[in-house]
């Protein structure tokens, strides 16, 4: 017998505790990339909001709304914990979607060569992302 506490109902032995420490994961550069290439990604839409639309209204709408709603899209149909269970060619219309509007807000700012080197990076993260997610 132990002195731990016990319920009224024994059930047998104590078990033992817990490990208090869960396992760390690892993070990957890849995964590091994958971070940094969404956050350019939202930067480059809040960017576009605040130079392309005339300021105070559309412009700040514009800045904070775009990049939000590019966010909620992700979340909804791409996360790893989307609420909505999409298959993958779903997941890559999405992502494929988010990526060309980032890309494109700097063509629209006429920084093409921006644009390009964005969504070439972000291609190619995308396509080590789905290629680790099916294997």
């Amino acid at each position: 017998m132990t002195n731990a506490p016990q319920s009224p109902v024994d059930w047998g032995e104590v078990p033992p505790p817990s490990d208090p420490a869960p396992a760390r994961r690892r993070v990957s550069g890849w995964t590091v990339l994958r971070v940094l290439v969404c956050a350019f990604g939202l930067l480059s839409l809040a960017y576009w909001g605040y130079w392309s639309w005339m300021l105070p209204l559309p412009g700040y709408l514009f800045m904070v709304g775009a990049p939000l709603f590019a966010a909620v899209v992700w979340f909804l149909f791409r996360s790893p914990r989307s609420p909505i269970d999409t298959d993958v060619v779903g997941k890559v219309i999405v992502e494929t979607a988010l990526v060309v509007a980032a890309g494109a807000t700097w063509v629209s700012l006429g920084r093409p060569f921006v644009g390009l080197v964005f969504v070439l990076v972000a291609a190619l993260s995308g396509v080590v992302a789905f290629r680790r997610e099916t294997a």
